[in-house]
This record gives C-alpha cells, structure tokens and sequence, in this order.
C-alpha cells in the first residue's frame, strides 16, 4: 500500500473537489447515500481478520464528505470490479480453510467478503481514500447474508459486488443494506437505516 504523502498526490488526479453540502443536493437525489446509524458489531469474521491484521483496522480517518470521481477514477472503479471477479474463482471458506467465517486476502480463490477486501485494497493502492471503501453487509432476496464492497462518491453510494460486474447505485440492486465499516474508522461498523443483524455465511 502507498505511503501517505504518494497516496495524496495520486488521490488529486483521480478527484475533483469535494461536493458541496448533501443538503445541496436535489430532493430527487436524496436516497443515493445510505444513511446510516449507531456503531454496531463488527462481523466475526471481520474482528478475526482484524486480530490478524491490527494496522488495518486500526486507522482512523477525518469526518470528510464523498469525493468527487473523475472519468478515470470511474474507469479504475469499473476495472477493478470486473478484473478481481474475473481472476479470483468463487469457492466458500468451507472449502479452502475447513471452516466458516473466515475473511482474508483471496490469492485465486475465496468468497464474498475476500472479493470486497482485495477490491478495497487494490482501489486504495490506486489512491481512493479508505473513507469512501466500505464493506458492508446486505441480505440477499433469497434471506441469506451477503458481503459487497461500496464505494461513497457525491453521486451516490455504489456496490461492487463479486456476483455481478456491473457497478450499480446501491438503491438499484435488490439487496437489503444492513451495516458496513464506518467512514471514519477502518475497525468501527455502523448500522445501516432499517437495517438488521445477519450472520454471514460463506457464500458465493
């Protein structure tokens, strides 16, 4: 991962300015950010990964609002999305750690919650701010839990999802929105309005 001063100087060419205040925006835009609640619970797997991995759960980060994506931090977005489904190969944590709940940093295998990791790590080596990369929680329509990657833009909360290689609004798929990391610490979760608490499973 950059250091701090390279990670700022690459984050420029990739950003505009912030957006101004959310309530600027039009009332037709007012459900493309979740809102979201108290701290929560982290996911175990999630507290184990951070037992493993201290450093990375242990940042704290300034209250800031969604940066603005040029052109080609959207590019970014979308290749990484689809380079990441497409090279690392579906498979649950049964079968390649011999146990559920297990959360890591996939090499050519994992499953939902390792393809929303290596995303977020391979986005913020490209100099997007570990604010805006947020795992989060959702339920699929079938009830079982599910994990995908969003990333906060002032456009809008958008998924990036190991099912699908589309990036889509989050208020476009068909998932319920539980809770997610907190913007302002990668060791926090907040829940996500009208969410609930899920277990998540191992899956693809």
């Amino acid at each position: 991962m950059m250091n701090a001063s390279k990670t700022r100087s690459v984050a420029v060419s990739f950003f505009a300015l912030f957006a101004t205040a959310a309530a600027a925006l039009p009332a037709s835009q007012a459900n493309v950010h979740m809102v979201t609640g108290n701290v929560t619970s982290q996911p175990i797997g999630h507290y184990e990964f951070c037992q493993r991995y201290a450093d990375e759960c242990n940042i704290r980060l300034p209250s800031s609002l969604p940066a603005k994506v040029t052109e080609f931090g959207w590019d970014m977005i979308h290749q990484v999305n689809a380079s990441v489904n497409g090279r690392i190969k579906a498979k649950t944590d049964a079968e390649l750690y011999g146990r559920e709940e297990f959360w890591a940093y996939p090499v050519d295998a994992g499953d939902c919650e390792d393809y929303a990791l290596e995303k977020r790590k391979e986005l913020s080596d490209k100099g997007f701010s570990l604010a805006d990369l947020l795992i989060t929680v959702v339920r699929k329509p079938d009830g079982e839990g599910h994990a995908v990657l969003t990333v906060r833009t002032s456009d809008g909360d958008f998924v990036l999802d190991n099912l699908n290689n589309d990036v889509k609004l989050w208020t476009e798929t068909s998932y319920t929105f539980l809770k997610r990391q907190a913007s302002f610490s990668t060791g926090r979760w907040v829940t996500i309005e009208d969410g609930r608490e899920v277990v998540v499973g191992a899956l693809r």
